[in-house]
């Protein structure tokens, strides 16, 4: 077991205190808008999207905030609706993680959708070129969840599997076997959190207890990383470059995508919310995200309405 990876990274990238700094997580959200920035003002310099390229920033500012807010909202509501219920004030505690995509894209979705109508410009080519650069987030994102150790796989053997520290915090069977060998060989050690933390700083002897102990899981969250970000990203933007499509298909083409690749890769991550019948949370929130690409997808062929670089 000990030749398994152990995923023992410090979710800061920088460290101003005991537990004060910039994580990794945070960091990726910032760069995640800032690519989306650059990729969006691109596409309005290009005429692939009916947003001046003047007006990219103040509509990124905003779409930042409803994928926030969104993604907050959607996190507590679709996966602690009970935890929120007997303490409403937990929902605005952001530093103990917890973001949901599904309601990310909600509030992106509204955010796209009231904005356009504000600067009287098409909400379909809008959203069909925010939808190029939404997997460049959802690529960061998985990084940083893989960096911080969360949402990780389902238990396997597998050649590449990995053991993740966190398994200790969220499954107490896992916690109480955890602690003890880590307190027969260093009394002092104090609690669970404690040994997580001095493993991470390098203590050899906690770290042999954690290969030891730690369940071989999938590394489902670089899976979804490379299906999310990079197989997204290069299927959009090749229909976007070399493809003409009518205004909504490419926003279609990412909910149907998202929603098979999402649906695919839950088999192999560790499920985070009580079922519904054989279907993880993720799996049932995408079946809405079907639905809508659906709609988007019909609604262009209909329509038929072409970007101005595509129609020269």
């Amino acid at each position: 077991m000990i030749a398994y990876y152990l995923d023992n990274f410090s979710p800061f990238l920088i460290k101003f205190g005991p537990s004060f700094g910039i994580r990794w997580y945070g960091f990726s959200y910032l760069l995640a808008f800032f690519c989306g920035f650059l990729l969006l003002r691109w596409l309005a310099q290009h005429r692939y999207c009916a947003l001046p390229p003047a007006k990219v920033g103040d509509f990124i500012l905003l779409a930042s905030l409803g994928v926030v807010v969104g993604g907050r909202l959607g996190y507590v509501l679709f996966y602690r609706p009970a935890q929120t219920l007997a303490d409403p004030l937990s929902m605005l505690r952001v530093w103990d993680g917890g973001m949901s995509s599904h309601g990310g894209m909600i509030g992106l979705t509204m955010v796209t959708f009231l904005y356009a109508r504000s600067q009287q410009i098409s909400w379909l080519s809008l959203a069909d070129n925010i939808a190029i650069t939404a997997p460049v987030g959802l690529f960061l994102g998985r990084c940083a969840n893989f960096v911080n150790g969360e949402l990780y796989g389902r238990p396997t053997t597998v050649p590449w599997a990995m053991q993740f520290p966190k398994e200790a915090l969220d499954l107490p069977e896992i916690g109480t076997r955890t602690l003890a060998a880590a307190h027969a060989a260093q009394p002092t050690i104090g609690n669970l959190d404690a040994v997580v933390e001095q493993a991470r700083t390098g203590d050899a002897a906690l770290q042999k207890i954690l290969h030891q102990v730690l369940t071989p899981r999938h590394p489902s969250q670089i899976y979804e990383a490379l299906l999310e970000g990079v197989f997204l990203l290069t299927c959009l933007w090749f229909l976007r470059l070399r493809t003409k499509q009518p205004r909504g298909m490419l926003a279609g083409l990412f909910l149907l995508l998202y929603a098979v690749v999402r649906i695919i890769v839950e088999n192999f991550r560790e499920p985070d919310a009580p079922l519904t019948g054989p279907f993880t949370r993720g799996q049932t929130l995408s079946v809405m995200l079907i639905v809508g690409g659906i709609c988007f997808v019909a609604y262009a062929l209909k329509d038929r309405q072409y970007e101005a670089a595509q129609r020269d």
